[in-house]
């Protein structure tokens, strides 16, 4: 099992190392999104160039498409990705419960049509920690109820309660001791629900815990008022973990109430579209922006990826321009990189104490975007 070891704070906000059977990586930590085994449009030796420590795969999609046997039989999901370092799974939830329409509740588990073809598929947390064990992640999370931020509290409580049940027969259903098992709060804005839901996963004594049910369509405003009180609610002791979430600015909140650890697809969805993450007053630009046609800049004079090193703005723009994919490719390779760099200015700053100061500026930044 992985071991979290916290090794300086500053306030609530604490940088730390957690120890995995394929290497450590050190907290607060980001880590890019390979749903289906890939992070979208880079191949494995440009992400490890960013500095990424640790990736995401979705159990759902690798589920359906090869499925967990053939990645074993391919090498583990290590193996089959080339990626050598720790990997964490997310348990394919979150996926199962946006087909709405197509996917029947119940106690044991849930039915959905795969988007794929409409076979008819059946996912317990049983077979989820199963299908997460055959992969070989290194940290795999509880099949868990994503509810919507607008439930009524009656609503919330229920959904809750299935989360609750499902986190317990996860937790009896892991084989591997290697392999981590982290808990999902739940409990939408209900701070009465919130608590209850961290002090029921505590008892079970799980190895981290994912907070859930955040950046789903409810206000920002909301979700850090939810961050303000919920992340000291969990053991101090383990790993926590933030799902989903999110810009930069997401990023800071939470890491100044405790958060460890962060995923989201912002970075290459972004980059997809043109838009890049840079230092400076500004936090981002849209490269596609007739200001930059004749640019000579790099992206970002701070950084030192790839892209920066290599690429005006002026070229960047014109690949946008005609639709060359090495356009949206260079700018996701640039954003993960400057998150994996922004994450090591924040553990810097936590070890020096000066992490107070770190959020300010960046909330000064993101003070006049809407």
């Amino acid at each position: 099992m992985g071991r979290f070891r916290i090794i300086h704070s500053c306030g609530e906000a604490r940088c730390g190392v957690y120890s995995t059977g394929h290497g450590e990586f050190e907290t607060p930590n980001f880590m890019p999104v390979g749903t289906r085994g890939s992070v979208k449009g880079l191949d494995i030796e440009r992400v490890k160039e960013t500095g990424a420590q640790i990736i995401l795969v979705n159990t759902y999609h690798l589920w359906l498409r090869p499925g967990q046997q053939t990645v074993r039989k391919l090498g583990d999901i290590h193996g089959f990705t080339a990626w050598d370092g720790p990997i964490l799974s997310d348990s394919g939830g979150y996926q199962v419960f946006s087909l709405k329409g197509i996917r029947k509740l119940t106690r044991e588990g849930v039915e959905f049509q795969s988007h794929i073809d409409g076979a008819r598929c059946f996912l317990t947390p049983e077979l989820s920690v199963e299908i997460q064990e055959t992969l070989g992640v290194d940290i795999a999370m509880v099949l868990d109820e994503c509810p919507a931020s607008d439930l009524s509290f009656a609503d919330t409580e229920k959904s809750l309660n299935l989360t609750l049940d499902w986190a317990r027969r996860s937790y009896v259903a892991r084989r591997n001791p290697d392999m981590s098992l982290f808990g999902i709060t739940q409990g939408g804005l209900y701070p009465e629900l919130r608590k209850r839901s961290a002090e029921e996963l505590a008892e079970i004594g799980f190895d981290g815990f994912g907070i859930g049910g955040l950046s789903v369509g409810e206000p920002i405003e909301k979700m850090y008022e939810v961050l303000s009180y919920h992340v000291s609610e969990l053991p101090k002791a383990k790993i926590r973990y933030l799902m989903g979430v999110g810009t930069p600015r997401d990023i800071v909140e939470a890491v100044k109430n405790g958060v460890d650890l962060f995923d989201c697809v912002i970075p290459t969805r972004a980059g997809r579209f043109g838009r890049a993450y840079i230092s400076g007053p500004e936090p981002y630009l849209n490269i596609k922006n007739a200001c930059f046609a004749e640019s000579l800049e790099p992206l970002d004079s701070e950084c030192n990826c790839l892209c920066c090193r290599h690429y005006s703005r002026g070229y960047l723009r014109h690949l946008f321009q005609v639709g060359e994919m090495l356009g949206p490719q260079m700018l996701s390779l640039h954003n993960i990189t400057f998150y994996q760099d922004f994450m090591r200015k924040i553990r810097d700053s936590i070890s020096r104490n000066e992490f107070n100061d770190f959020y300010a500026a960046e909330i000064k930044r993101w003070e006049n975007i809407d």
